[in-house]
């Protein structure tokens, strides 16, 4: 039995003994919490590490200026010069005014783009100017303009063109190089531009202008936005961007040029603009969205229309439209151009089929709807805002027989619901809820959101449709179309371009393939009237597996070779190369299951001019896509130079190089290269697209820091007490 004496004895004993284990237990606590604050102050400091790097990488203009004489030192540039900080070192860069005039015929568009490359330096200068065309351009001509003297511009096969330039320069030799990145992005490189002096290059291209809805339109890009460039970088940089190659992206740094920061006000790469349209019908109501014009009639009775402002920052793109006369709406049209001079050549055409009128008896099989929305970075402020308010009335819009669901992404994709769900009110009402909750924030990874929508399944009784609202501003391109053809079953993929600046050649092949259209929203006050558009098509029948029989004997060869489905109010548009032209051409598809035809003659077509150069722009293209379905690279690129060449095309493969063959600068003047910084699309915010010191666009990295130092604090305050008392008051004995 234990006494009192026991009792009490035991008693200390348990006590020292917590004590003691109390006492390690705080030793452990103190240690391990200061490894862990010192592994993540250690994480800090690399992550402080990281984005000062990619912060010089990506605000490569560092100093801003006015220029107060003609010719100065990079060093004795005073504020406002534009200096480039690259390696350490920093150069000069040139300064680039823009001149455009565009001539429109009919369907037909011919623009005349010159850049003028200015040297305010009293050294010898390289420009490279990363820069965006329409995504139909074809791009044909090129010329250097050194005063009086033209050089004009060769095709070549990309690697000859390239190295022809790079003789020209090492030889001091005035050079221009035009080279393909997409089909909306092209690069210039201007070799041995004078001090203090001017060497201006001049490009030519043609496109088809676009009818929709009762409206031509043609746009002119003035701004490649910053892309967002997924994948593992890889050693070596063949370009001036901010971005590295990676292994998805394996040309970033050349369709990555160097971004203003929002600060930085620049007098070069401004936009002067002249339009000459002929519509070839009566016109009412020629606007242009999103500048200010003005516009006067010519003695031939054409349209000139002008900026207001003159010269304009090119921060975004140009849009001008134009609706026909009533009782002038086109329904189906044939332009020729024939090589009447050379008999042996084929001859080439341009077909435009509208739809045709939408009827009362047309049934509207139900629908499964999927809304897919980016909420990354470069959507933050007025695109998110478009975006989620043209979600909301295509949400509100659903009929009862529908289903649908929404998706967002960023850095991740995000579905509302597991599964399409059904359009009751109460869904609908959860949905709305979801979408005005959406903030735009992180990276743009559009294939784990194509995943999610995509099911590549027939759905037989119901019409699927994904409506994808995006800037697209992405350089992964040809990966995500070649997830859209293996996913796409028979969904109909439509897409709507956000923003000041959105990325048309994603948007405008995303469709294509997906067999759907693209619409375009490039302000707030749109969204109401371009999505009524839009759910006009979404909502009426489509004519579907589009044939087109050619007279026998033309033996055509018709681009795209896939037709595409017809929508309410907007046509289909095919280039062919024909034998012979005469006979009838029958088109013909069904109008759910009742068969549609018309016929159109040969003989009463149109004239037209430039239908070779656009067939063989459409030829080259069709070629390229076929990379992403196997073809092999080499026999692809043999096709396409070939057809380059005769036809004098910019593309993939080919590009346009021009020299001065008189040599100019001296073997011992050195030669400074500068990339020619872009302006910010407007509306886009220069923080949520590149982050800013100290916090970069790494946020939730920073706030797993944050919390965890805070948790650590937090646990270390909760345990300190009883150590504290021991001390305080003694171990017993």
């Amino acid at each position: 039995m234990n006494t009192p004496t026991d009792t009490l004895l035991a008693k200390v004993k348990r006590g020292n003994r917590l004590a003691v284990v109390d006492f390690i237990a705080y030793v452990l606590l103190a240690f391990f919490s200061g490894l862990a604050i010192a592994l993540t102050l250690g994480g800090v400091a690399l992550l402080l590490a990281q984005n000062a790097e990619a912060a010089e990488k990506i605000t490569e203009v560092t100093e801003v200026a006015q220029i107060n004489k003609l010719a100065m030192k990079p060093r004795e540039a005073q504020q406002g010069t534009l200096l480039l900080k690259r390696n350490g070192a920093t150069e000069a860069i040139p300064v680039v005014r823009t001149e455009v005039d565009i001539i429109v015929s009919g369907i037909v568009a011919r623009a005349h783009v010159r850049q003028i490359y200015r040297n305010p330096y009293d050294e010898w200068l390289e420009g490279i100017y990363v820069f965006p065309l329409p995504e139909n351009a074809a791009v044909d001509h090129m010329r250097l303009r050194v005063g009086e003297r033209v050089i004009e511009g060769d095709v070549k096969e990309r690697q000859a063109a390239r190295a022809e330039y790079e003789q020209a320069k090492s030889n001091g030799q005035r050079a221009a190089l035009v080279e393909q990145e997409r089909p909306n992005i092209f690069t210039t490189n201007v070799a041995n531009i004078p001090p203090g002096g001017e060497i201006a290059v001049d490009i030519e291209y043609q496109q088809t202008v676009r009818y929709d809805s009762n409206r031509y339109s043609l746009r002119f890009p003035m701004v490649v936005g910053p892309r967002y460039i997924p994948g593992t970088p890889q050693e070596g940089v063949a370009g001036h961007g901010w971005a590295p190659n990676t292994d998805q992206v394996p040309d970033a740094a050349r369709i990555t040029p160097p971004v203003l920061p929002p600060n930085v006000k620049s007098a070069g790469n401004a936009v002067r603009l002249r339009v000459t349209l002929d519509g070839g019908v009566p016109l009412d109501n020629v606007v242009s969205a999103y500048h200010r014009i003005k516009s006067e009639i010519d003695g031939d009775g054409r349209h000139v229309i002008e900026l207001a402002a003159g010269d304009v920052s090119a921060n975004r793109d140009f849009e001008l439209s134009w609706v026909p006369q009533s009782g002038h709406e086109p329904q189906a049209a044939l332009f020729v151009e024939g090589n009447h001079d050379k008999p042996s050549k084929r001859q080439h055409a341009l077909l435009m089929l509208m739809p045709p009128a939408v009827t009362q008896a047309d049934a509207h099989l139900p629908r499964e709807v999927i809304f897919v929305i980016d909420t990354s970075g470069s959507m933050t402020g007025t695109s998110i805002a478009q975006a989620k308010e043209a979600l909301a009335l295509a949400v509100a819009r659903l009929a009862e027989q529908d289903s649908f669901n929404v998706i967002e992404f960023n850095s991740y994709a995000k579905a509302l619901y597991s599964d399409a769900q059904p359009s009751t009110a109460k869904n609908r009402a959860r949905a709305l809820d979801f979408v005005h909750k959406l903030q735009a924030q992180g990276g743009t990874e559009m294939a784990s959101a194509l995943n999610l929508a995509l099911n590549g399944r027939e759905n037989p009784g119901r019409v699927r449709q994904v409506i994808f609202l995006t800037d697209g501003a992405v350089g992964n391109e040809d990966g995500l179309f070649t997830l859209i053809a293996q996913k796409l079953g028979d969904t109909r993929l439509f897409t709507v371009g956000i923003g000041a600046a959105p990325n048309s050649h994603f948007m405008t092949k995303a469709a294509q393939i997906g067999r759907g259209t693209f619409t375009y929203i490039g302000k707030i006050e749109e969204v109401k009237e371009k999505m009524n558009g839009l759910f006009a098509k979404l909502e009426s029948p489509v004519l579907k597996g589009v044939e087109i029989d050619w007279p026998e004997g033309a033996h055509a060869e018709v681009w795209p070779k896939r037709i595409p489905d017809l929508y309410l109010g907007e046509p289909i548009v095919v280039s062919v190369a024909l034998d012979q032209v005469r006979g009838d051409v029958r088109i013909s598809g069904l109008r759910g299951s009742t068969p549609w035809h018309t016929t159109l003659s040969i003989e009463s077509a149109h004239a037209g001019k430039g239908m070779g150069v656009l067939w063989a722009r459409e030829k080259i293209q069709s070629l390229v896509d076929t990379l992403r379905e196997g073809a092999k690279e080499e026999d692809v690129r043999d096709a396409v130079v070939a057809i380059a060449l005769e036809h004098h095309l910019a593309s993939k493969y080919t590009s346009l190089v021009a020299v001065d063959k008189t040599p100019v600068r001296a073997a011992d003047s050195t030669l400074t290269s500068g990339a020619v910084p872009t302006q910010l699309p407007e509306g886009w915010q220069y923080e949520a697209v590149f982050g800013e010191l100290p916090q970069g666009a790494t946020d939730a990295r920073w706030n797993l820091l944050i919390g965890t130092l805070a948790v650590l604090f937090s646990v270390t305050l909760l345990l300190r007490p009883a150590p504290l008392q021991l001390l305080k008051h003694g171990m017993p004995s």
